[in-house]
């Protein structure tokens, strides 16, 4: 039992149980390796710097991540600092039309490298959004970034899975089996906090 179910079937109240969840998530938070961290924003700075492409994948709750994350570091960053020089940053979850056309006629575990295959360019990002880490799909879209000499981001749970052997730059939430709550919590957060800096950092620079 991971410690959501054992939170959870602790109590019949439900504000009881919200406390334990949120104390929960801060645990998690401040274990979280701060030099992934650093690593993860010097890759932003980097595709900034060099005009690369910043892709940014992942299913179910973590492929709202990638749409968010995508707004809010694309988007988000010019409506809030005016910059001339934003982030190039896209979500590879949000062209429904190609994806079910790639799920349909080759098979879901193509969705994300074939629009790579039609994107990709030399430098460019991808950012791997997975609790488990094992998702095929992004996995495939992975390896197929490192042929490309690109460089790969996880934001990752659990104990990683195959994904954190593939990534240059690993942000792992280290929870239990099945705490998917909570590790899609802690990748949101992180996305929420690096757009603060950023839009921050970037007005400061005007």
């Amino acid at each position: 039992m991971n410690n959501i179910d054992t939170a959870c079937n602790g109590t019949n109240s439900f504000p009881a149980f919200f406390q334990e969840y949120i104390n929960y998530l801060s645990t998690i938070l401040v274990k979280i390796d701060s030099i992934s961290l650093d690593d993860l924003c010097k890759e932003f700075e980097s595709a900034r710097e060099n005009g690369n492409t910043i892709f940014i994948a992942g299913n179910g709750g973590s492929a709202t991540t990638a749409s968010t994350m995508a707004n809010d570091l694309g988007f988000g960053i010019i409506k809030k600092t005016g910059t001339d020089n934003p982030f190039r940053v896209l979500a590879l979850t949000d062209n429904n039309s190609m994806i079910t056309a790639i799920g349909n006629d080759v098979g879901y575990e193509d969705i994300f490298i074939n629009q790579l295959r039609i994107h990709f360019r030399k430098g460019d990002k991808l950012i791997v959004i997975s609790v488990s880490g094992n998702s095929p799909n992004l996995i495939k879209a992975a390896k197929w970034v490192k042929s490309e000499c690109g460089n790969v981001i996880g934001l990752l749970g659990f104990d990683g899975g195959e994904l954190k052997a593939l990534c240059d730059v690993a942000v792992h939430i280290n929870t239990q089996p099945g705490e998917y709550g909570p590790t899609e919590d802690v990748h949101l957060i992180i996305n929420h906090v690096l757009a603060h800096w950023f839009q921050n950092r970037f007005k400061k620079d005007k």
